[in-house]
């Protein structure tokens, strides 16, 4: 499949989160801004009114290269794949999902030493898939299997061998609970839903909404390392 053509059959959310991330990197490469006017710093932000690093800092994998082009593929992977599952139609609530997450996770960053979110919030997204997906078998490289939903505890182990920063896995686990304990389990208890997507973030997605698939048993399946580690060859199907 050409590059175009797959490109085009993103959908929506996912293509426009993808090419946001494509173009700032592109930018940071060819020098047109830096790193530094891009990061998050709640001083700058709530001070100097530098409000597009709410949004840039979401945006930025790091330079060009093999790490970026994983975390590109990590990311498009479990978005796409949410988008696409169990937000099939309903592209305004994976939309609103996000923007739950990077709200929540905005809040925390001033107290953690992190300056850039965009890989917590794919691991959100990681969290959620797995508790949406309880039933599919995985493989982690060949060693063992396991079902979806430890699928970001594996990832959270492996980043703790490789002694990479585990606050960054850590706050996505927070903000993807949060979101599934109140979009998916709180309202089950108390007939609520305290995350309703707003009528303005509806209005950007004229499609009817369809609801929620339900996932059946499947083969098992190769689950990716911690981001910035490559999978070995034939690991991905």
């Amino acid at each position: 499949m050409a590059i175009e053509d797959w490109y085009k059959q993103l959908p929506p959310v996912t293509r426009v989160y993808v090419t946001c991330c494509v173009l700032i990197t592109a930018a940071v490469a060819l020098e047109i801004i830096t790193p530094f006017t891009i990061y998050f710093n709640a001083r700058f932000i709530y001070q100097r009114w530098e409000l597009w690093r709410l949004f840039t800092n979401f945006m930025f994998f790091g330079s060009l290269g093999l790490d970026f082009v994983f975390h590109m593929f990590f990311l498009v992977k479990y978005s796409k794949s949410l988008e696409e599952g169990s937000f099939r139609g309903r592209s305004a609530d994976f939309l609103w999902m996000l923007m739950f997450g990077a709200g929540l996770l905005t809040l925390i960053a001033p107290w953690v030493n992190i300056q850039f979110l965009g890989s917590s919030l794919t691991f959100m997204m990681v969290y959620v898939w797995g508790r949406r997906h309880p039933y599919v078998h995985l493989n982690f490289l060949g060693l063992f299997n396991f079902t979806a939903p430890y699928l970001p505890w594996v990832l959270l182990a492996f980043s703790v061998t490789l002694r990479s920063n585990a606050v960054v896995d850590l706050l996505g686990i927070v903000a993807g609970h949060c979101y599934y304990f109140l979009e998916d389990v709180y309202p089950r208890i108390t007939g609520r839903r305290p995350l309703k997507t707003p009528g303005v973030i509806k209005a950007l997605f004229p499609e009817a909404g369809i609801g929620f698939m339900r996932t059946q048993p499947a083969a098992p399946q190769p689950a990716f390392p911690a981001p910035g580690v490559v999978p070995p060859p034939g690991a991905e199907r």
